[in-house]
């Protein structure tokens, strides 16, 4: 039951910021719009920013289902930006009126766990420590979120099927490398 009402809220918003700003939207709107209880939403949420970033966190989580591989990463990549890209009235608000501090932070969260599950796959059996790996996932996260902000500060123009074209041209093989090179430095 939980989650439903989360996504009755999740829905809630979503259709109001298709009509006005996000500082425009009070609980009591959403909590109107679905028929819950402004006590309901507290229960799941601490406010507004908390119910956005629950919603990205979903959304990139359905996105990411099972792509997490050295062998699917890029694909997991791609349906991140089309799962953006669906939701562009609701991220582009969201973008507008959040910090872009609580922006990045959400897509470092999305991106690093992405990023890991390809780190420790190609790491296995490679005598590198944890903070050597959390290294490596977090330098590639920081090269993917700076560019996925890039793509929707220029209001997601660009064909995003290139960008991660790009960018999987670029990190094809470099994670492996990186992994090589902490290994031989041996520290």
């Amino acid at each position: 039951m939980s989650n439903i009402t989360k996504k009755a809220l999740e829905a809630s918003l979503k259709k109001m910021m298709l009509k006005k700003p996000l500082a425009k939207i009070t609980i009591r709107d959403i909590t109107d719009d679905c028929g819950i209880s402004r006590m309901t939403f507290y229960y799941h949420f601490q406010d507004i920013y908390d119910l956005i970033e629950w919603s990205c966190i979903e959304d990139a989580t359905q996105a990411l289902q099972g792509k997490k591989t050295y062998d699917t990463w890029s694909e997991g990549l791609l349906q991140v930006f089309e799962a953006v890209l669906e939701n562009k009235p609701f991220v582009m608000n969201a973008y507008r009126c959040i910090s872009r501090e609580q922006m990045e932070n959400f897509l470092f969260r999305m991106t690093y766990g992405l990023i890991r599950g390809v780190v420790d796959e190609k790491s296995q059996g490679v005598p590198i420590t944890e903070e050597q790996k959390a290294f490596i996932a977090g330098f590639y996260k920081y090269s993917f979120v700076g560019l996925m902000l890039d793509w929707i500060k220029r209001g997601m123009t660009q064909d995003y099927r290139l960008l991660v074209q790009d960018i999987t041209l670029t990190v094809q093989g470099s994670v492996s490398l990186a992994i090589q090179n902490f290994a031989q430095a041996g520290r």
